[in-house]
């Protein structure tokens, strides 16, 4: 075992403890418990493990691999995400915290009608699936170049660590794992980049100076065949960047994992502070993403411009057992780096490993590589965790309680809510080893089904009394169908062709486009049925308030 491989292994093994030791002191065994932690998280550390939640092995694992080859393209995942998420703390989350209720789909189905509630639960399931497919993906590749196991291997590893967890706390155990993943992952991200922005400018800032190596990096680039760094649209055309972005915003703003989030603090008052916290946990690692990819690019670059593939860094043969990296056959020295295969570069490098081999990549010692290691798992599992319990939760209550058995008890929908967490983790990891793109794109295609289908439902369902559920039901299955549409006909997925993007918008900017879809549906078809009964225009006022009030009582007479 290499001295690298024996700290990875400290590292993540004691890390693990750790989380595993939370679960078990945390568990429960009523449904409160399990879903929404009982209402009783503080605010500081509701903020930890939402951004914990949030960021995920996109933020973490692939984000600054993206941006070190988009270049300035790449900007859209941190504007898409930071943005989307002040869009939600400040338009949805404190008005779904007043109505009180477990999941996404319960408020939709009190707004709307149990059919609304029924396919609400469907699309939850659906993006839920998507997203934890990245964070599987992210699992498998730390523990494929890390332990010596194949991605398979590390897909399922870390599947049975996040089940084991999940199943037995419920959220108030994932809340505080994630709190204390937060904590890992932080510290994994900023010592690296601290220590490679010493290494470049002799500050260990990398926030502020990464931009005194954007010249080089872009005389660099074009030295090697490629696009000038900080070159605007080179990757991408504008209209796709923009709707990018517009598709990450508005889909952070319908993330069931993470809206489900602001239920678990004390109060509406606690909910928006722990909006405050989670962003400025947040901006500690997007701040730092950019500096990241440019810092490694520049490495990386410097190590392989014009050298022998014999003379090639220890890292690139260390990745290339993995599969992740791959020199083109034949070729005797390199002249050529790209991301993609199908570029036929002298070097292939998977965006995926820029974070976890940049440590590598800048000859930092083998504490610092383990340390990054188990950072890349808390954010993969962190999230995964999330999604789990929202495929639970819409499976044991909202279809399970809600369609199936309405006198079942706790106990009943707990058993149903695990029973399907295990089913969601096998198709997860089925999803892990052979995902359709990168993590970050993968988990983008969850940000666009959520855009498609929950943002304009939830924002229309708070501030247009007159939207119904015939128009919240149409909008939400016409813009889902036509999202998933246009992602299959331009993915290799399902053993379908990949077919050429029309007009240039990629699967991760239909959302953008579907969302549009969902909110023109949803008015046209409200505006041509029966307005929604008056007692639904009366609890929507409601919501509105600041001050606590009680809301009116549902139409069967259950009090909302």
């Amino acid at each position: 075992m290499s001295s690298i491989q024996l700290w990875t292994l400290i590292f993540i093994l004691g890390s693990f403890a750790v989380y595993i030791g939370i679960a078990w002191r945390s568990r429960v065994q009523e449904t409160e418990g399990f879903y929404v932690a009982g209402h009783g998280i503080p605010t500081v550390a509701n903020g930890a493990a939402i951004a914990a939640d949030w960021m995920s092995a996109a933020s973490f694992i692939s984000m600054a691999g993206l941006i070190a080859f988009l270049g300035s393209d790449g900007s859209m995942y941190l504007m898409g995400w930071t943005g989307g998420y002040v869009l939600l703390a400040l338009l949805i989350a404190p008005y779904l915290r007043k109505w009180g209720k477990y999941t996404v789909p319960e408020f939709v189905g009190d707004r709307y009608s149990e059919l609304v509630r029924t396919i609400a639960a469907a699309a939850a399931i659906i993006i839920s699936f998507t997203y934890v497919v990245g964070q599987m993906r992210g699992g498998g590749i730390v523990f494929s170049r890390f332990l010596g196991l194949d991605i398979t291997g590390g897909v399922l590893v870390a599947a049975a660590i996040i089940f084991t967890y999940a199943v037995l706390g419920g959220m108030k155990g994932i809340t505080w794992t994630q709190v204390a993943q937060y904590t890992v992952l932080i510290i994994a991200y900023l010592i690296p980049a601290a220590a490679v922005a010493w290494q470049f400018t002799n500050i260990p800032v990398p926030q502020v100076t990464f931009g005194q190596v954007l010249d080089e990096l872009n005389a660099l680039s074009t030295q090697l065949g490629l696009d000038a760094y900080t070159q605007a649209f080179t990757s991408r055309p504008m209209i796709d960047v923009l709707l990018v972005t517009l598709a990450l915003m508005v889909g952070t703003a319908g993330l069931p994992h993470v809206i489900i989030r602001f239920y678990t603090t004390k109060s509406v008052r606690g909910s928006r502070y722990s909006a405050f916290w989670a962003l400025a946990f947040i901006a500690l690692l997007y701040t730092t993403a950019p500096a990241v990819g440019a810092f490694t690019k520049l490495n990386l670059l410097q190590g392989v411009r014009g050298k022998a593939v014999s003379d090639l860094p220890r890292w690139v043969q260390n990745w290339a057992e993995t599969g992740l990296v791959q020199i083109k056959e034949g070729v005797e020295r390199i002249g050529s780096v790209s991301n993609d295969p199908a570029a036929g570069a002298d070097l292939t490098v998977d965006s995926d490993i820029l974070v976890l081999a940049s440590p590598e990549i800048a000859g930092l010692p083998a504490p610092i590589i383990g340390l990054v290691a188990a950072g890349g798992m808390a954010a993969a599992m962190s999230t995964a965790a999330g999604l789990l319990l929202v495929i639970s939760s819409s499976v044991s209550h909202d279809f399970y309680f809600r369609r199936v058995r309405r006198a079942a008890s706790d106990r009943e929908q707990l058993l149903a809510g695990r029973i399907a967490m295990g089913g969601a983790v096998v198709i997860a990891v089925l999803g892990g080893v052979n995902p359709p793109a990168f993590v970050a794109q993968v988990v983008a295609f969850a940000f666009g089904l959520a855009a498609a289908s929950f943002f304009p439902a939830i924002v229309l369902g708070i501030f247009w009394k007159r939207c119904n559920a015939a128009g919240a039901a149409a909008g939400i299955t016409v813009g889902l169908a036509f999202t998933i549409t246009y992602m299959v006909y331009t993915l290799d997925v399902f053993g379908t062709e990949a077919n050429p993007y029309l007009l240039g918008i990629s699967p991760e900017g239909i959302g953008a486009i579907g969302a549009l879809v969902n909110f023109v549906v949803a008015i046209v078809v409200s505006k041509l049925t029966a307005p929604p009964p008056a007692h639904l225009a009366e609890l929507v006022e409601s919501i509105r308030y600041p001050a606590p009030r009680r809301l009116p009582a549902h139409q069967d007479g259950e009090a909302v």
